[in-house]
């Protein structure tokens, strides 16, 4: 697979492709834990941002800023990207949240308002195929 295939538009990339997406966390003391996500919302070319709740994996995120993003594409093959990520930032409650959230029904918005939602924007550090490691983006 070429460099312009893997690398080219994540934005373009997880708006098109579907698939199934595992983002792994760990404390600062290196316990991991790993947890089914949405696509990532692309800002920037090299910055992405899930749509977190105060869980596992946001509290892993507070002593540890370091996460790996899996991306299976649907098809039964073993096509898909890994993302190596950093935090640079997040957002608490804010009206930017529910602007990116995908599923707006009555039931999803009115779960919204119940818990402390984040919005985590990472760096993208390195993108690598789902399977090898031939092919680094940044």
């Amino acid at each position: 697979m070429e460099v312009n295939e893997l690398c080219h538009d994540l934005g373009e990339y997880f708006e098109k492709t579907q698939g199934i997406g595992v983002l792994a966390t760990s404390d600062d003391k290196g316990n991991v834990d790993v947890a089914i996500y949405a696509r990532p919302h692309v800002f920037e070319g090299d910055k992405v941002a899930f749509i977190m709740a105060d869980r596992l994996s946001h509290k892993n995120l507070q002593s540890n800023p370091h996460a790996a993003y899996l991306f299976l594409e649907e098809g039964g093959h073993y096509f898909g990207r890994r993302l190596f990520l950093t935090v640079v930032n997040e957002e608490k409650n804010s009206d930017k949240i529910y602007e990116l959230m995908r599923r707006k029904d009555r039931k999803s918005a009115e779960a919204y308002k119940e818990v402390d939602k984040f919005l985590v924007y990472f760096r993208v550090d390195k993108v690598l195929p789902l399977v090898g490691d031939d092919i680094q983006c940044f």
